[in-house]
């Protein structure tokens, strides 16, 4: 985010880390909002509850920040900040969904449902999914001196984002009009819901291959990076594409 905003860090990074921590701690404690339909007593899913809404509050800080890191500055918007910007809504989503399923009462009765399914696709297989494939668009090209089609992986991009929401979106009213999960039968009434999310699945397979296609022409082009013409206080990108040997033998100094 700092990186294509062109700014030296992220708005905060003191914050930042506080929250990071918190949520690390956090997460150790409210591990029985995962049971609540084991018969837990109303004291102990009372607790839970709290403690998993409070995890909303450093989450909070966490995409404040990234926003506006990213906000009033110039923006470059080459693939590797679409699928953090990508990220960071498919997480949002995630996250407020999972502040009504903190709710044990609410919980309860969307247990074992596809709105359950949703939320952890978007926060997990989703947006972990998006910041992984940010970080190798980012590096790729340091790691290997070699530069993927940038114009594709945009069209890729943009692809597997629409793919990934009709597959999961429609998911969230699924299980809010009590469809489970795990069932292959359901009425009717629900039959374009489901349409839609096999044509989502299907883009997203789709889009995957392609960016694995990608990747392979990349290497089989051997697009070389001679040099990057861009600005910025992160220390690699400042050194030879790809790193001579002995580079981090000392430390680089930074004068501001």
């Amino acid at each position: 985010m700092a990186y294509f905003s062109n700014k030296k860090e992220v708005f905060s990074p003191l914050r930042i880390i506080y929250a990071i921590l918190s949520i690390g701690f956090l997460g150790f404690i409210v591990w029985a909002h995962h049971i609540f339909t084991v018969g837990l007593d109303i004291d102990t899913r009372a607790y839970f509850t709290a403690a998993t809404i409070v995890i909303a509050i450093p989450t909070g800080i966490k995409v404040f920040s990234w926003m506006s890191t990213f906000s009033n500055s110039r923006k470059y918007y080459d693939s590797p900040i679409l699928w953090s910007l990508g990220f960071l809504f498919l997480f949002t989503i995630g996250g407020l969904t999972g502040i009504v399923l903190s709710n044990s009462s609410l919980d309860i009765i969307l247990h074992d449902s596809y709105y359950v399914v949703a939320h952890f696709h978007y926060v997990l297989s989703i947006g972990a999914v998006f910041a992984i494939i940010a970080g190798i668009n980012f590096w790729f090209p340091l790691l290997f001196g070699i530069q993927i089609n940038e114009k594709l992986l945009k069209r890729q991009f943009f692809s597997i984002f629409l793919g990934v929401n009709l597959t999961f979106f429609p998911q969230h009213f699924l299980g809010l009009n009590g469809i489970p999960r795990r069932y292959s039968e359901y009425s009717d009434f629900f039959f374009n819901f489901n349409i839609i999310r096999s044509i989502g699945s299907l883009i997203s397979s789709i889009a995957i291959i392609k960016f694995l296609f990608l990747i392979w022409e990349s290497f089989s082009c051997n697009r070389i990076i001679i040099y990057i013409d861009f600005q910025n206080s992160i220390n690699e990108f400042l050194n030879n594409i790809i790193p001579l040997d002995h580079t981090f033998d000392q430390t680089r100094i930074i004068l501001k």
